[in-house]
């Protein structure tokens, strides 16, 4: 069949309309929306061949804008209040400790089996320690609000983090010394927070006072403007759609003293309600073709081989291992279902295709990445409905251990009459008894 315009309106219409359906399921069922959306790709791509080099930029495209669109998303949920400051406090040192020890981890086991030097294990071990927020933040929606909340923001600090460690790694890769490249970190986090608050609260001011009907797309236009022109530059471009939408979500934090004056309350409301709006629904139109295409990606070769089974369930293991690890030192409350909460997704895809042709080890098989996403979002999906199962089971408790105590506590009538006198009172004073 030969394909024209209306095929393609019709194919993206279906997928949208598919995406909205897994979303529903997998509010009943907890199986992850994304992971129906590959497995879906991957049956399109069985009936009709997809070359994965053409699909390649479209998935870096795709992956780009999407991530611009989640972290903003992250970033308009997260109130800076001093009653969550242990939980910011926690949750970003355990991203950082996991990125770190992960990372390290799995970098050893590619320099075991590929035999490539220290930097090339490195850069491709990244990508695999950096859990995804576009998949675990509708995942988490049913838990209860403490620890989704926690998870929410580790994913984001994750997200952020691992951006950041991939490029700076690669931004360095030519510079000598510690002292040297410590520098050049500093430097580029200093510049990047500089133009990240003053590109916010120019935004921020301007966007108040265009009076035109059309115009929540132009704040979402100049974010990826200026994160595309940062990546260019090297800088850290993520932070200025996290500082953005801290700032957006956080007004009475930001706008203090004279910067008051700047801020129109009923057109600051609008704005925020409408960019929150726009922004989920984008991320969502975006997450879906993403995560399509990543599936019709997908091809069979390297899943006869042992070794990338090997590779993934070792890589897999130290995942696990080291997030109970810190969860049970740092923050034992979030142990469940957070040991389970620990997907890989639209970051790890992102950065592993945006290795470098320099740097990719010969005879890595793309399988090792599929496998690890795929059995992490099981994972998830199993720990989300145990976790559910046990809600249910303790609500039910509950429920019995409260009826139990009204039978017990209900008055058990008397007929016979009781005949001894009144306890006596005390002269001039309240009952004794």
């Amino acid at each position: 069949m030969e394909f024209n315009v209306y095929w393609i309106l019709i194919a993206a219409s279906v997928v949208i309309l598919l995406s909205y359906f897994y979303n529903a399921l997998a509010e009943k069922t907890n199986i992850p929306s994304v992971l129906m959306l590959i497995v879906t790709g991957f049956c399109i791509s069985l009936f009709i061949g997809f070359d994965e080099e053409t699909l390649r930029p479209v998935l870096e495209i795709l992956g780009t804008v999407g991530l611009v669109m989640i972290v903003l998303e992250a970033a308009l949920d997260l109130r800076l209040e001093k009653s969550k400051a242990s939980m910011l406090g926690k949750s970003l040192v355990i991203a950082l400790i996991l990125l770190l020890l992960t990372t390290f981890g799995i970098a050893l086991i590619f320099r075991f089996f590929f035999a490539v030097e220290r930097f090339e294990a490195v850069v491709y071990a990244i990508p695999l320690s950096i859990m995804s927020s576009a998949i675990i933040i509708p995942s988490v929606a049913g838990l209860i609000e403490e620890k989704k909340e926690f998870l929410i923001v580790e994913s984001a600090f994750s997200d952020i983090l691992g951006i950041m460690l991939f490029y700076f790694i690669l931004d360095t890769v030519n510079l000598d010394g510690f002292g040297t490249i410590s520098l050049h970190i500093v430097q580029n986090l200093v510049l990047t927070l500089i133009i990240a608050v003053v590109f916010g609260y120019l935004v921020i001011i301007l966007i108040q006072k265009v009076t035109g009907e059309v115009k929540l797309f132009l704040p979402i236009a100049v974010l990826v403007l200026l994160y595309a022109s940062g990546k260019l530059f090297h800088l850290s471009s993520l932070i200025f759609v996290l500082i953005f939408g801290l700032m957006l979500n956080n007004i009475s934090l930001f706008f203090r003293g004279f910067l008051k004056q700047f801020i129109i309350p009923e057109a600051y409301k609008e704005l925020l309600s409408e960019i929150k709006l726009i922004t989920l629904e984008s991320s969502f139109l975006i997450r879906t073709f993403f995560f399509i295409v990543f599936g019709m990606s997908i091809t069979l070769d390297g899943f006869n081989q042992i070794s990338v089974f090997v590779i993934a369930f070792l890589a897999l293991a130290i995942m696990y291992l080291l997030r109970w690890g810190a969860l049970k030192i740092i923050a034992p409350k979030q142990l469940a279902p957070g040991i389970y909460v620990a997907a890989r997704g639209l970051i790890t895809i992102l950065l592993f295709y945006s290795i470098p042709v320099e740097y990719q080890i010969p005879g890595f098989s793309p399988a090792i990445l599929f496998l690890i996403i795929i059995i992490s979002n099981l994972i998830m999906m199993y720990g989300l409905i145990k976790s559910n199962g046990e809600k249910e089971k303790t609500a039910g408790e509950l429920l019995a251990e409260a009826e139990s105590d009204n039978i017990l506590e209900q008055p058990v009538e008397n007929h016979s009459e009781d005949l001894s006198p009144p306890p006596p009172k005390s002269p001039g004073g309240p009952d004794l008894e």
